[in-house]
């Protein structure tokens, strides 16, 4: 197949009026345009923007600016990029249903495929669209207050993003665990246990919060950061592109919209170099060994817009917080008075809904008591919802609930706030039970609602139903187990370390799946046979705090099927060797393309990646 007749890109999309193309080199695309949504090869596709970012990551980490520009331009025009971009923000993204200015939201295949094809053959950069003002409530009580692109743009912010992340991923400190592909909270988390728990010498711990970091990014500094991205105009209209709340227009002149697909990576390169102006220092312990923090140094831990530096003296804490104060000031942010304090380890602090504190000089982390309050009060008013409802639907709702939040905080000292929620959801139910049968004794409800319904354990008081195995999971059911913190700098975009992420994928796939579909998960690797992703995506997708977690653990159970290699129709088995572990996209996608004959299938399409 022959290249396609150049088109000039658009002014201001790269530097150097690059070109767009849909050619047959392995990085701008499949060989031949795909007719459709559903003919596009995603395993190919995926692995070609996987192997640009290494290629990226690598020579940026080489020193070769050079070929880190050429390579990002290359990220920019190719069609592998669009075609990803597009599916992550209008399927994968947890926003994928909220609308912008233009109210465009939930997008069919065929209108994924028109989008695609308009930004890759189309002017890519037009004027940037204002984005549209939403709240949400925060776990304070306030709103926080959310800019929201349309999916165009959206679908462009991640084409940008793919070809600016991997250079700065080479970069960013090893303690900088916010919005960053493969590192979560539960790393930020573990990362604050080793410092605490070092010989105990530093005791003394700034909890710091930057006051609306993302509202109040300075432009100019951005700017300067990134100033030989050949994309960086693209960018630049992002952030001035405006605010539309109730119909008013409002101009951006600091700030990246919160919700924007691009945003955080901004904030992460705005922050960069935080621990250097805190008087973090690190030395090599040994050959091939990971870097240590300094004796006499302090520590800082971040994630996103909070953080926290270990010191050894108040003194010191006090004087990173100076430091630290007039560092982040020619970057538009300054502290969030009301939040940021200097305290000792036995007095404890909270992070990401943990309590980090020391007791009798052993340092332990839980659920934070706020945390507990929330969870309590959520599990209540959902109850409270479904009086009326049947004993299957009250189990529906509260089980990812139950699940997902235990899951968050199985990483921390539980035992104890499992049990007692454990006590707190009884009375819930049971509550439910007598007000869903007034006229009934005490005892009638207990025997119709509570027995032994989990044949795996002894529990007695389990919540479930007669007829059948269903039933109330409880929090103490999940296992305590410590989390395995990422290492140092290790990135996902490092070739270098594709055995390291491959075992580290397998070892962490969560336990969201029935047996069945957790033992294939891990055969598999924790991978999609059909587009050779991550079954679950990883802290990339991820939310950044308990109550966000547990509606994605709830969604990510649903973005599985059990595909059959032999199909059931045409008499294939439930055995786990016809079993394949698949994405519910990919699926679809899969037996969208079955031959049929009359409405019925014929034969059973073998799998593509298989």
């Amino acid at each position: 197949m022959k290249n396609e007749a150049k088109k000039p890109a658009p002014k201001g999309w790269l530097d150097d009026g690059a070109s767009l193309e849909t050619g047959e080199t392995p990085e701008n695309g499949p060989a031949g345009v795909p007719k459709s949504w559903h003919s596009i090869d995603w395993a190919k596709a995926e692995g070609n923007v996987r192997r640009l970012r290494q290629r990226i990551f690598k020579a940026a980490q080489q020193g070769n600016q050079k070929q880190v520009h050429n390579l990002q331009k290359l990220m920019l025009r190719s069609y592998s990029n669009t075609l990803v971009s597009v599916k992550r923000v209008s399927q994968l993204s947890a926003g994928r249903n909220t609308a912008g200015i233009d109210g465009v939201r939930s997008l069919t295949p065929k209108q994924r495929y028109e989008l695609a094809t308009e930004i890759h053959t189309d002017a890519r950069l037009s004027k940037a669209v204002p984005v549209k003002r939403v709240y949400i409530p925060k776990s304070n009580g306030k709103q926080r207050p959310l800019g929201i692109p349309v999916i165009r743009e959206r679908a462009l912010q991640a084409c940008v993003k793919n070809a600016l992340e991997p250079e700065w991923e080479s970069r960013f400190e090893a303690r900088n665990y916010g919005f960053r592909p493969g590192r979560g909270c539960h790393d930020a988390l573990e990362a604050i246990f080793n410092a605490g728990s070092s010989r105990g010498k530093r005791v003394w711990v700034l909890d710091a919060d930057l006051a609306g970091a993302f509202d109040r990014i300075d432009h100019h500094h951005l700017m300067r950061s990134i100033d030989n991205f050949p994309a960086r105009e693209a960018v630049r209209g992002w952030l001035k592109a405006g605010v539309m709340e109730n119909g008013r227009f409002s101009p951006t002149e600091e700030g990246a919209p919160q919700g924007g697909v691009i945003s955080p990576l901004l904030l992460n390169i705005a922050l960069h170099g935080m621990e250097k102006a805190a008087g973090c220092r690190y030395i090599k312990k040994g050959v091939g060994r990971e870097k240590a923090a300094a004796p006499g140094t302090p520590i800082l831990i971040r994630y996103a817009d909070d953080f926290v530096v270990f010191c050894y003296t108040k003194e010191e804490a006090e004087s990173a917080q100076e430091r630290l104060g007039e560092w982040l000031a020619p970057r538009g942010l300054a502290f969030n008075a009301e939040k940021t304090k200097t305290v000792h380890l036995d007095q404890g602090f909270d992070f990401l809904g943990f309590n980090v504190r020391r007791y009798g000089g052993q340092l332990l982390t839980k659920p934070s008591r706020a945390a507990v309050k929330r969870i309590k009060e959520r599990l209540r008013d959902e109850v409270k919802h479904l009086r009326g409802a049947n004993a299957e639907a009250l189990i529906a709702k509260l089980t990812p609930i139950i699940r997902g939040w235990a899951t968050y905080y199985r990483v921390a000292v539980s035992s104890k706030a499992f049990s007692a929620l454990d006590t707190y959801v009884w009375r819930l139910t049971y509550k439910w039970g007598r007000y869903t049968h007034p006229t009934k004794s005490k005892t009638w409800v207990v025997d119709r609602y509570f027995g032994r319904f989990n044949p795996a354990r002894e529990a007695r008081w389990v919540f479930g139903v007669q007829q059948g195995a269903y039933y109330l999971r409880k929090f103490s059911w999940s296992k305590i187990v410590r989390h395995d913190m990422v290492k140092g700098t290790a990135s996902p975009d490092d070739p270098s370390l594709t055995q390291y992420w491959d075992k580290r994928r397998r070892k962490t796939i969560p336990k969201a799946f029935d047996k069945k579909s957790l033992s294939l998960a891990y055969l598999q690797k924790g991978i999609c046979p059909m587009c050779r992703q991550d079954l679950i995506a990883g802290a990339e997708y991820q939310p950044d705090n308990p109550r966000e977690w547990i509606d994605w653990f709830a969604a990510s159970r649903k973005m599985m099927h059990k595909h059959h290699l032999v199909y059931r129709s045409l008499g294939g088995s439930d055995e786990r060797s016809n079993l394949r572990l698949v994405h519910s996209d990919c699926h679809r996608q899969h037996h969208a393309n079955d031959q049929r004959v009359g409405g019925k299938i014929v034969a059973a399409r073998p799998l593509r990646s298989a």
